[in-house]
């Protein structure tokens, strides 16, 4: 399948997600999913990804450690960009690691899928709309799988 049809079909999967409340280690939709899980999803059933899953983790395991853990699962299946399209991910610092994920769905203005703790939901936004992550001190990173 054609890259740009394979990241369309990556934002349309994410796309189903939209309103599922937040649970910490959770991945069904409608039901219950993370950040890191909602991502694991959306590529391992789009079939981009062999099926894994990190869990177990504590839901502020990101406070109390250094280690990179998402940014662990991040590097294995994918690779650093600096200009983001449809279809890959962002990832952002909190606490002491980038802890926090979403899908790119649209690249300019650049807007973000995620299940945020503080929506309580998986949400579609322009990340200019968000205070807490287009803060300019918050390091970011994107990642493509098609790099």
């Amino acid at each position: 399948m054609p890259e740009k049809e394979e990241r369309a079909r990556v934002v349309a999967e994410a796309r189903k997600w939209i309103a599922t409340p937040y649970r910490n280690c959770a991945d069904i939709r409608g039901v219950g999913v993370d950040c890191g899980m909602l991502l694991v999803r959306i590529f391992v059933d789009t079939g981009l990804c062999a099926p894994f899953d990190p869990r177990p983790y504590p839901p502020d395991w990101h406070l109390h450690r250094s280690e990179e853990r998402y940014l662990g699962f991040v590097d294995t299946h994918m690779r650093e960009v600096q200009a983001p399209q449809p279809g890959d991910v962002v990832v952002f610092r909190y606490g002491r690691c980038y802890s926090h994920g979403g899908l790119v769905t649209v690249a300019d203005p650049l807007t973000l899928l995620h299940a945020f703790w503080p929506a309580r939901c998986v949400l579609e936004e322009r990340l200019s709309r968000n205070k807490a992550l287009a803060n300019p001190e918050r390091a970011v990173k994107f990642f493509s799988y098609w790099a």
